[in-house]
């Protein structure tokens, strides 16, 4: 009998590939419950695709190319706008309740899109809708076994090169052997390197470091877009306050009132989010204070229009009808990932990727806003036609594999802010060198765990691209080169030559 497919991780690519990997069988492993632990569940703005009378395919692709900063493969994103609109209309019938009036689509417009085209779910509720239809879809499908609760700790070598599965640790602790002939990463972000994220901060670039240890690339690691206006409450993770927002009107003031988008760039608060980041950013290192006005744009509408926005506001004693928002940058999506082609193979026999942590030059250097959960139907659907397709007869024999160690919580919280201070919004050379040198020191001190792997190829190609592009911006070396060139990097080349530095150091 052909061995499963195992999938990793539970947000949109993964729910969407195991759905259609049908007739195959899949073993579903998520870490939390469905629909815990997952940044689908989070995303507000909704789905972007040319649904619009006014809006066409090649539209959308322009606006993906444009944003993407001269690093987006055109024919991934020619492909994702001209599947766009058919994976939307197949979610509703699924039961993801998007809003229309009629036969119309509610579309909103967000930043760097010349049309609106962001399908909606009640204002912000998008992820959340998205993923109970997918979770109800999932749970009745006779092809899924769902084992809520485990987590992926390494992926098991094949004998005969490749992936031959998964190590898993069970709820209760314990270590099992998986073998499958595909396994699939689905795992999501690595935002959890970060102090201020809106992911999950369990979300830590696990499928980064695990495909890297069989021989995967990587590809653009150092491409983090910092979302704009995280809301400034001191919550971790940071709660958002959707770019639906400012496609409404609201803009962003400093502490005195005064707008500070319009001088900057002629789309002023729809400027891409790389532009808005690090002006919010300036506002905030300069003492001014960094604010989202909704008052006029939204009002007394808030409650009915933006629940979630304004369930967080007021859970902080903010009222965002009659007071602006504090709101900070904080890493929001990884545009780079395993290194992938259009159909999720990484290269390595038996491996894929989907969705967020996977890279296969759709998002180039900045993601387009709500591009992110359309990336994951339809590259997840194009990974299970293909394992459909495709069903392999070999069955598979592991090579023995050990977890990697685990970074103690003070570790891992001087890992995160040591990334927010030296590889966030802005970088340079020297803050990237003393923050290599503390990834060695943490090393040194508890191995190769998988969020010191992840941050090493972060950092080890931010270090190398010696430009500003997209949401890499090194503030000594503020220009783009003239073209732009992917980065490529695999473990072999980001590894210290531990001991670089003394761990007393």
């Amino acid at each position: 009998m052909t061995q499963p497919i195992i999938i990793l991780g539970a947000g949109i690519a993964g729910l969407w590939t195991a759905l259609h990997a049908a007739p195959r069988r899949v073993i579903l492993l998520t870490g939390a419950r469905l629909g815990e632990g997952s940044s689908t569940g989070w995303a507000q703005g909704g789905v972007a695709a040319a649904l619009g009378d006014d809006d066409r395919p090649d539209l959308h692709a322009s606006d993906t190319i444009e944003a993407g900063a001269g690093l987006v493969d055109k024919a991934a994103a020619q492909l994702l706008a001209e599947a766009g609109p058919q994976e939307i209309k197949d979610l509703l019938a699924l039961g993801a309740p998007f809003e229309k009036s009629g036969d119309a689509w509610a579309l909103s417009r967000e930043a760097a899109h010349s049309r609106a085209r962001v399908a909606r779910v009640k204002g912000d509720q998008a992820g959340a809708g998205i993923l109970a239809a997918l979770i109800r879809a999932v749970r009745l499908a006779d092809h899924i076994d769902i084992r809520e609760g485990w987590r992926g700790e390494a992926l098991l070598p094949a004998r005969d090169g490749g992936c031959a599965g998964v190590l898993a640790r069970d709820p209760a602790g314990q270590l099992h052997r998986i073998e499958a002939a595909d396994t699939v990463l689905a795992t999501g972000s690595l935002g959890g390197l970060y102090a201020v994220t809106t992911t999950p901060w369990t979300s830590q670039g696990q499928a980064l470091a695990m495909a890297a240890a069989l021989g995967a690339t990587i590809r653009d690691p150092e491409f983090v877009q910092f979302h704009p206006t995280a809301i400034d409450i001191g919550r971790d993770p940071a709660p958002l306050a959707t770019e639906a927002l400012r496609g409404e009107g609201a803009t962003l003031i400093d502490g005195e009132g005064r707008r500070f988008m319009v001088d900057p760039h002629p789309l002023a608060e729809l400027a891409p989010r790389d532009v808005v980041a690090r002006c919010v950013h300036s506002q905030i290192q300069l003492g001014r204070g960094a604010f989202l006005d909704a008052r006029e744009a939204v009002g007394e509408a808030f409650p009915e229009r933006f629940p979630a926005v304004f369930a967080a506001c007021k859970s902080a004693g903010i009222d965002p009808r009659i007071t602006a928002i504090p709101v900070a940058p904080a890493a929001h999506y990884h545009m780079g990932g395993v290194a992938t082609d259009l159909d999720g193979f990484t290269g390595v026999s038996g491996l894929w990727a989907v969705g967020e942590c996977a890279a296969n030059g759709l998002h180039g250097a900045n993601r387009l806003a709500s591009n992110s959960l359309l990336d994951g139907l339809v590259f997840g659907r194009r990974a299970a036609d293909k394992l459909t397709q495709n069903s392999p007869r070999r069955q598979v024999k592991a090579l023995h594999a050990e977890p990697a160690p685990q970074l103690p919580v003070e570790a891992l919280q001087r890992l995160r802010q040591a990334m927010s201070a030296d590889a966030g919004v802005v970088r340079d050379r020297y803050g990237l060198t003393r923050l290599l040198a503390t990834l060695n020191r943490l090393e040194a001190e508890h191995g190769a765990a998988h969020p010191l792997v992840a941050a090493r190829f972060v950092v080890s190609a931010a270090l190398s691209r010696n430009e500003s592009r997209g949401g890499h911006y090194r503030s000594d070396f503020p220009k783009a080169d003239r073209t732009g060139i992917p980065t490529y990097l695999t473990l072999d080349q980001v590894k210290p030559d531990l001991p670089v530095l003394d761990a007393a150091e």
